[in-house]
């Protein structure tokens, strides 16, 4: 049994990867945010070991890892990931200032493994599927601000002689997701047979399931590379154009509406060129996407379905700043 710590640990990709844990046996450690929204973890509290603190506040994070002590940290917590978080000062606390607050606090008392978190965004606007040595043309201040903590932890691990990979994610879907993304929301009006506005059909993700994203997670974790400072992206190496998603939907759910398209403006972050290059993680890990879009998305459904009946009428609150575990954008 390993003792954990998961910053964003109440946002969508770290509920499910503090759920792996419990699964596996671990000691699960959250940091919180004071106000931090709590409805991903509730059905397990009980089981999680939470401390209150801002990752900003250097001292009480230094205290908080001494007292728990970690065998692993799983480093989730950003800010800047969604429309609304538009605040760069705030973007630079949480993702470059808290990064390197949490990372020296975990060198004072030595660990196994501390798996980062990416972002996609880093690479910026590329024409190909880029490669983790490609170079980096972050394209938002999210993004720089991101590719600043990747390379933070990719240089303390080369020169601290440490376990510090990095996950590059890309667009990770499946239960839990906040409601005010792209999927959620085809799900939400599909089971009432509507569709939302829609961007370009060519719009383009790459698209994970969450439980294939986890496995990456715990891969990082135990398996420690003999490159210092090994950076992955977690993607599907599968283009799936917003046209493709919607049909999927339709199929899926049994929509007959039509989609409009350009219905919704298209957002400054919007490419019709957007994959993965997975070829170093299936290398160097073992790693590989198991669910096909389809197969996570009837997933998803089912998920919802089962909350439906479980809440009736009762929505899920969504996700708030502090919350957030993973990019609204790529």
């Amino acid at each position: 049994m390993a003792r954990v710590i998961i910053t964003g640990g109440t946002g969508f990709v770290g509920a499910n990867l503090a759920r792996r844990l419990l699964h596996e046996g671990h000691e699960v450690n959250l940091l919180v945010r004071q106000g931090y929204t709590s409805w991903r973890i509730n059905d397990i509290g009980s089981d999680l070991r939470l401390h209150t603190v801002d990752l900003g506040d250097r001292d009480s994070l230094i205290r908080i890892v001494d007292k728990i002590r970690p065998d692993w940290i799983f480093h989730l917590a950003a800010y800047g990931g969604t429309v609304s978080q538009n605040d760069c000062r705030q973007m630079v606390e949480t993702n470059v200032v808290g990064t390197i607050n949490l990372v020296e606090a975990c060198l004072n008392v030595g660990f196994q493994a501390f798996v980062n978190t990416g972002s996609s965004s880093e690479y910026g606007f590329k024409h190909n599927a880029p490669s983790e040595t490609e170079w980096l043309e972050p394209n938002s201040h999210y993004a720089v601000t991101k590719a600043s903590a990747s390379l933070f932890c990719r240089y303390t691990a080369q020169s601290q002689g440490v376990h510090m990979p990095t996950l590059r994610l890309y667009s990770v879907y499946g239960p839990m997701e906040s409601s005010n993304r792209l999927l959620p929301k085809l799900i939400t009006l599909g089971l009432e047979g509507k569709l939302p506005p829609l961007v370009s059909p060519e719009t383009a993700h790459d698209f994970v399931y969450v439980d294939d994203v986890i496995d990456a997670y715990m891969l990082a974790a135990k398996n420690p590379s003999q490159e210092a400072g090994a950076i992955y992206n977690v993607g599907t190496g599968v283009q799936m154009p917003l046209r493709e998603v919607v049909e999927v939907a339709r199929r899926v759910m049994g929509i007959t509406v039509e989609p409009v398209w350009g219905s919704m403006p298209s957002r400054r972050w919007d490419t019709d060129r957007w994959v993965a290059d997975i070829r170093k993680i299936e290398k160097k890990l073992g790693w590989q996407p198991w669910h096909t879009f389809e197969e996570g998305f009837r997933q998803m459904v089912n998920w919802y379905k089962c909350r439906g009946r479980r809440a009736a009428s009762r929505r899920a609150p969504q996700s708030s700043p502090s919350d957030t575990a993973g990019p609204l954008l790529r």
